[in-house]
C-alpha cells in the first residue's frame, strides 16, 4: 500500500484544524506573552494574526496547486527546488516536534503537575496509537474535544466578562498557592529578550511576544499536511484553512482581553491563565481539565500532520524509507507516527515546554516563509506560462506572500538568539547530512 485514502470532508478537516489551533496555544501562551509584551500585548496578537492570516491564504492557494501530503515540504520542492523543500520538511518536523512535547507537557501541568513530564510521555504515546488506527478516528476525537473546549472557554469568558470573581486575586489556586508554583513567565522563559521573562522586556519585547503567540496560531498547517487524506482537496483545504483561522482569531481576540483585563499584573506570572479566569475552585478545576484537554486535541492531530510530512519526505529519499509504510488496513503510516512519536516522548522528558517553544517558533516561521516563496514562485511559473491548462487559477494578491514572508523572517530575527542561532544550526546539519546519504542519481 504506497497512497493514503481521502477520507475528510470540509466539516472533518476544519475539525483537525479547530483541535490543533484551539489547543495548548490558546491556556498557555498569555503569560510569557504578557511578560514579554506589557502593555503592548493587544499589538503583539494583532501581529501575530495578521502573520498567520497572511501564512493561511498562501497556504490555501498552494493547497489548491499541490493536494499532497507534506504542506510546505511539497509546495517547495515543487516550487522552487528539492533542496528548500527539504529545508521547510526538515525544520517542520523539527519544530512541530518541539511544539508536541510542549503541549503533551503543559497538558501534564494541567492534569497532575507533580509528574508533569510523565502524563505527557504516555498522552503521546496514546494519541500515537488512536492516530494509527485511521485518520477517521483522529477527525473524531477532534470535533469531540473541540466542541467540549468551546463550550468551557465560552463559559470562562463570560464569567470574566460578568466581572465574577477570578482565583488570582483572591491568592486561590487548584494545586497550590501562586508562590509555591512553578510559573512559566519566571522558569522556561529565562533567556527571551534577555531579561529573564519578566515584565519590561524593551523595545523588540512585543515582537518577541508576536513570535510565542504565533505558537497558537500556526495549528492551520495540519490541514495541508494532510492534502492526500482529503476529499476534493482543490475546494476542501482553502475552505477549511479560511474558516477555521477566522474562527479561531476571533476566539483568541476574546481571550486575550479577558485575561489581560481580568488578570492584570499578575498575568505574566499565571502558570494557568485561562483557569484563573474562574475563581469558583470546582469551576475552576473544570476548566483546568478543558485546557488538559484542549492539548490533547491538539497534540493529537500534530502527531498527524508531524507523520504526514515524514510519510512525503521518506517517500522522496530525505528520509529513510521505512518512514513511507503505509499499514494496509487503516491506511495510516505508522512507522512514521511511532517514529515522530518517540521524538516527541524524549523531548517531553528532557527539555522544559518555553524553551521548546521559542524554538518550535523559530522553526515554524521559517517553515511559513518557504510556503510563502513557494507561492510566490508559482505565481511566477504561472506568468511565463509553464502552468499546464487545467493549473488552478491564482486568486491571490501578488503582495501577500511577499509581506508574509518578510514578516515571518522579521519575527524570527526578535526571538531568543539561542533559539535562532540553534535552529539555522540544525538546518545546516540537516541539508548536510542529506548531501551525505542521499543516493547519488546516475547522470
Amino acid at each position: 500500500m504506497t497512497q493514503l485514502e481521502r477520507r475528510i470532508g470540509v466539516p472533518g478537516a476544519i475539525a483537525i484544524g479547530l483541535g490543533a489551533m484551539i489547543g495548548a496555544g490558546l491556556f498557555f501562551v498569555w503569560a510569557p506573552a504578557a511578560a514579554l509584551a506589557g502593555s503592548m500585548l493587544p499589538a503583539a496578537i494583532a501581529l501575530a494574526g495578521a502573520i498567520a492570516v497572511l501564512n493561511a491564504l498562501s497556504t490555501a492557494q498552494l493547497a489548491m496547486e499541490h493536494p499532497v501530503s507534506g504542506g510546505a515540504y511539497a509546495y517547495g520542492r515543487a516550487e522552487v527546488g528539492e533542496r528548500v523543500g527539504f529545508a521547510a520538511g526538515w525544520m517542520f518536523l523539527t519544530g512541530k516536534t518541539a511544539s508536541a512535547a510542549a503541549i503533551a507537557v503543559i497538558a501534564g501541568q494541567h492534569l497532575w503537575p507533580q509528574h508533569a513530564q510523565w502524563v505527557a510521555a504516555a498522552a503521546v504515546a496514546l494519541l500515537a496509537v488512536l492516530n494509527m488506527v485511521g485518520v477517521r478516528v483522529t477527525a473524531w476525537v477532534s470535533s469531540g474535544i473541540v466542541a467540549v473546549v468551546l463550550v468551557v472557554v465560552v463559559f470562562a469568558l463570560v464569567w470574566a466578562a460578568t466581572g465574577a470573581p477570578t482565583a488570582e486575586p483572591e491568592g486561590w489556586l487548584a494545586y497550590a498557592p501562586l508562590s509555591q508554583q512553578h510559573v512559566i513567565g519566571s522558569g522556561d522563559f529565562g533567556s527571551v529578550g534577555g531579561t529573564g521573562g519578566v515584565p519590561g522586556a524593551g523595545p523588540l519585547g512585543w515582537l518577541t511576544a508576536t513570535g510565542m503567540l504565533f505558537f497558537a496560531f500556526a495549528g492551520y498547517a495540519r490541514m495541508a499536511t494532510l492534502g492526500e487524506e482529503v476529499r476534493d482537496p482543490r475546494r476542501t483545504l482553502p475552505i477549511a484553512i479560511v474558516v477555521g483561522l477566522g474562527l479561531v482569531l476571533a476566539l483568541y481576540a476574546a481571550v486575550g482581553w479577558a485575561t489581560s483585563a481580568r488578570l492584570g499584573e499578575l498575568l505574566p506570572i499565571s502558570a494557568t491563565p485561562l483557569a484563573d479566569l474562574v475563581g469558583d475552585p470546582v469551576l475552576h478545576v473544570v476548566v483546568l481539565g478543558a485546557g488538559a484537554l484542549a492539548c490533547l486535541g491538539s497534540l493529537m492531530g500534530l502527531l498527524a500532520g508531524l507523520s504526514r510530512t515524514g510519510l512525503a519526505m521518506a517517500r522522496n529519499g530525505d528520509l529513510p524509507g521505512p518512514l513511507s509504510f503505509i499499514a494496509a488496513r487503516t491506511r495510516t503510516p505508522v512507522v512514521a507516527e511511532a517514529t515522530t512519536a518517540l521524538a516527541a516522548i524524549a523531548a517531553a522528558l528532557l527539555l522544559q515546554p518555553g524553551s521548546l517553544v521559542a524554538f518550535s517558533s523559530t522553526c515554524v516561521l521559517t517553515y511559513y516563509a518557504v510556503a510563502h516563496l513557494s507561492a510566490i514562485r508559482m505565481r511566477r511559473g504561472s506568468r511565463a506560462g509553464t502552468r499546464t491548462a487545467g493549473a488552478v487559477r491564482l486568486w491571490l494578491p501578488a503582495w501577500v506572500p511577499w509581506v508574509g514572508a518578510v514578516a515571518c523572517l522579521a519575527v524570527v530575527l526578535t526571538l531568543p538568539w539561542q533559539g535562532v542561532l540553534g535552529a539555522a544550526v540544525w538546518l545546516g546539519l540537516g541539508l548536510a547530512a542529506r548531501e551525505l546519504l542521499r543516493p547519488r542519481r546516475p547522470r
